[in-house]
């Protein structure tokens, strides 16, 4: 599959494992992934960067494979899931930097398009959060409000 916004193809990575048991050298149990993963939530770390902490620093493959849950419904069932999702406040932390980049520097064309790309994927991750229930339907991507979100 190719890039969003640019000619050139998709990188290559790492495949999950295909076997959907948990492994018998892993030494935790169900119960003790849950609490890593609430303890590593309270303690301030993105949804994206728990399941590489608990693969990487305590040897855990998938929270998936070891709670039959994605890290995702394990915070909602304990009410600590954020009101927005972090892939959203991401893109539009990178949004409102070209924007101020563009205030400073008025005559950069590669990054006016580039602010109209980062735009066009929040409204399409909008979109796509509009339909999974995420986001309240009556949310839009406004570049003024959306910045009080993110500060």
């Amino acid at each position: 599959m190719s890039r969003m916004h640019s000619g050139k193809r998709g990188k290559s990575g790492s495949k999950k494992p295909s076997v959907k048991l948990p492994p018998s050298w892993v030494k935790y149990s169900r119960e003790e992934v849950i609490a890593m993963v609430e303890k590593l939530a309270k303690e301030g770390i993105p949804l994206a960067i728990i399941g590489k902490k608990l693969r990487d620093d305590f040897g855990i493959p998938s929270v998936r494979i070891m709670t039959g849950k994605s890290v995702s419904q394990v915070l909602r069932e304990k009410a600590m899931l954020a009101a927005f999702p972090q892939d959203l406040i991401d893109l539009i932390r990178k949004a409102m930097n070209i924007r101020e980049h563009i205030k400073e520097n008025g005559g950069d064309v590669q990054n006016k398009k580039k602010l109209n790309d980062v735009e066009s994927k929040i409204k399409r991750v909008v979109r796509y959060y509009h339909k999974a229930h995420r986001l309240p339907k009556d949310w839009k991507y406004d570049p003024e409000k959306a910045v009080l979100l993110v500060k």
